[in-house]
């Protein structure tokens, strides 16, 4: 177990339950390192004890975006949907998958007094520091996945890889009478990620049927990286009975079987994110793509957006907030379309809010030296 600072700790719970007020607050040109010992987080208290506003920050949310594959759109879409109805003036721009254009967003951000922003990190090492300063001026900082931010987005990463795998053995088990040759499209090169991979191989390895033939990260992470590193894998295995990965890079292996003749229905093709091209393919119910697991991006935008607009307002906000996984099926993709399109109506109704979202911690503008700065993950929280 990893050494845990006593301060954090006994900083953390008090914050948790609101019990520092003003005199935690921060000065404007400090730049504290946050919490970077883990430290367990108690379940998130709404309407719990009001803080001051941060000073001088615009009422505004800006989605600092890494690039404009479907998932993140759905970010997006919850983000705007949120400052619409918390009147906070939105805008997104798009890094492009360029990690020194997305430093330059955020500095430029911080010159104009950003009031929240909401970031997916292409390069989260060295973006952090300029995080870190807008953390430190009082701007709310929520971010997908990495550190340093006021709120970390994640999932329990290996439980989303095991929903999948374990649905994946189901059919192996009975549809193809145990014995199938697996292809793993991984990102392991993002350690965020890397439990979900993880996962896949343990609950595969039961299988003594099962043999994973390829177990690779496409580059990059993408449909068309999914796509050329499948077209490689078929010369030299041309026969897969399983994929499995993000629905990004499985959907760029789908259309390389399908160009070279080799999807066949009796394959299980399975992805992680719920991206709609997946939902689409599995509803169509003919081919190999049989399963995606949701992580429901504009749910989870929504209520990062609302937080935002709590932060500003000088109310007290998540430090964590796990999206939790949801395999979808045909059965359940009728619902799933209805929350999607309209995730306010989702974070009103309390039951299907908690089926999607879990919060933890609590931090507001005064006691923002408590910002995370480790890799936040509900299934490695520290006893």
């Amino acid at each position: 177990m990893t050494a845990l600072n006593t301060r954090s700790i006994i900083t953390a719970g008090m914050m948790a339950m609101g019990l520092l007020g003003a005199g935690a607050s921060l000065a404007q040109d400090a730049v504290p390192p946050g919490l970077t010992d883990p430290v367990q987080l108690p379940p998130f208290v709404e309407n719990s004890k009001a803080c001051a506003p941060p000073e001088g920050r615009e009422a505004s949310l800006t989605f600092v975006q890494d690039n404009r594959r479907d998932f993140m759109e759905g970010v997006g879409f919850g983000l705007a949907r949120a400052a619409a109805d918390r009147g906070l003036a939105y805008a997104n721009v798009l890094a492009d998958n360029d990690g020194a254009r997305m430093i330059e967003q955020v500095d430029a951000l911080r010159a104009q007094a950003a009031g929240a922003i909401v970031v997916a990190p292409v390069d989260p090492r060295s973006l952090a520091p300029s995080l870190q300063a807008l953390i430190a001026d009082g701007s709310y900082v929520g971010a997908v996945v990495p550190p340093p931010a006021v709120t970390i987005l994640n999932a329990p990463q290996y439980l989303t890889g095991q929903v999948l795998a374990e649905e994946a053995a189901r059919y192996i088990e009975e549809e193809l009478d145990g014995r199938a040759k697996v292809v793993l499209l991984t990102h392991d090169s993002l350690q965020f990620l890397a439990p979900r991979f993880r996962a896949m191989r343990d609950v595969l390895s039961r299988l003594p049927g099962v043999s994973i033939v390829a177990d690779i990260s496409p580059s990059p992470v993408s449909e068309e990286g999914g796509y050329a590193t499948m077209k490689t894998i078929l010369l030299a295995q041309p026969d897969i009975d399983v994929v499995l990965g993000a629905d990004t890079v499985v959907l760029g292996a789908l259309r390389a079987l399908e160009e070279t003749g080799r999807a066949d229905p009796r394959q299980f093709l399975g992805g992680i994110d719920g991206e709609p091209e997946a939902v689409a393919a599995i509803v169509a119910s003919d081919g190999p793509y049989k399963a995606t697991v949701s992580l429901a991006s504009p749910i989870f935008g929504y209520a990062l957006g609302q937080y935002a607009a709590d932060w500003l307002k000088g109310k007290v906000v998540p430090q964590a907030m796990d999206v939790l996984p949801s395999l979808l099926t045909p059965d359940l993709i009728d619902q799933y379309r209805i929350d999607l399109a309209d995730p306010g109506a989702v974070w009103r109704d309390q039951k299907r809010r908690d089926g999607y979202l879990r919060m933890y911690g609590g931090i507001c503008a005064q006691t923002r030296e408590n910002y995370l700065n480790f890799p936040w993950s509900s299934e490695n929280q520290p006893d």
